[in-house]
């Protein structure tokens, strides 16, 4: 698997059920009572982390996704994180309901807002930069997506296009990317390690590609039923 500079590679990957994986990510945040579980999803583009957040919506009663993307959007790449704490993540830890337009929504009259609703179970926070230790205090669980990242780029252009325009963008993009994960490490702070995309047969509608975090000193067993060895 071909990695950036500074990434460990997982290992042990193995699959697991949608559901155990929840219930991993929710036995990681026990103790919160009174407002949702805010758990972020992070990974570099291309990796599938609007896909999975919408599985674990779905797969979650009562859950909501926030993307950091909205909250960037024509404000920064990275530099977003007090806008996310002040706006949303607080408000969420308070026990209150979302409804927040960014100051660059409101400048170039981008319509809508992002919303949460009271009472959410949990809230599923993914975007590139999610996993930080600017955030940390405000999220109870994380996934880190890794994969190939050539697979991973196939899959971003396919998406986005190899326009002029978007190979600047991806240009100037990386370089705020690559000195912001060497220095937060997001997989090595991760409480579960998601393949994205994953290279195992697995069903895609049930099933996750999973293995331990990399960061030392945290367990990341995910248990329940049967499982399948990486190979």
């Amino acid at each position: 698997m071909r990695l950036r500079p500074g990434e460990t590679e997982a290992v042990g990957w193995r699959v697991v059920s949608l559901l155990d994986a929840v219930r991993h990510l929710r036995d990681a945040s026990a103790d919160v009572s009174g407002r949702p579980r805010v758990i972020a999803i992070d990974g570099r583009g291309g990796a599938g982390k609007t896909t999975l957040a919408e599985r674990l919506r779905r797969a979650v009663p009562g859950s909501a996704v926030v993307h950091t993307d909205d909250v960037a959007w024509n404000h920064a790449c990275f530099d977003w994180g007090a806008v996310l704490v002040e706006n949303i993540l607080r408000p969420l830890h308070r026990g209150e309901s979302v409804d927040f337009r960014p100051e660059a929504w409101i400048t170039h009259d981008r319509p809508g807002s992002i919303t949460v609703p009271a009472g959410a179970d949990v809230v599923w926070v993914e975007g590139t930069g999610v996993i930080r230790e600017e955030l940390a205090p405000w999220t109870d669980a994380s996934v880190w997506m890794q994969g190939d990242l050539e697979e991973q780029q196939r899959l971003t252009t396919a998406r986005d296009g190899d326009s002029p325009e978007q190979v600047e963008h991806v240009a100037n993009w990386l370089l705020e990317e690559l000195p912001f994960m060497a220095r937060e490490r997001p997989w090595a702070r991760a409480t579960m390690i998601v393949a994205g995309p994953p290279q195992i047969d697995h069903d895609p509608d049930a099933e996750l590609v999973v293995a331990p975090p990399t960061g030392p000193g945290v367990s990341g067993r995910v248990d329940g039923g049967p499982s399948r060895p990486y190979s």
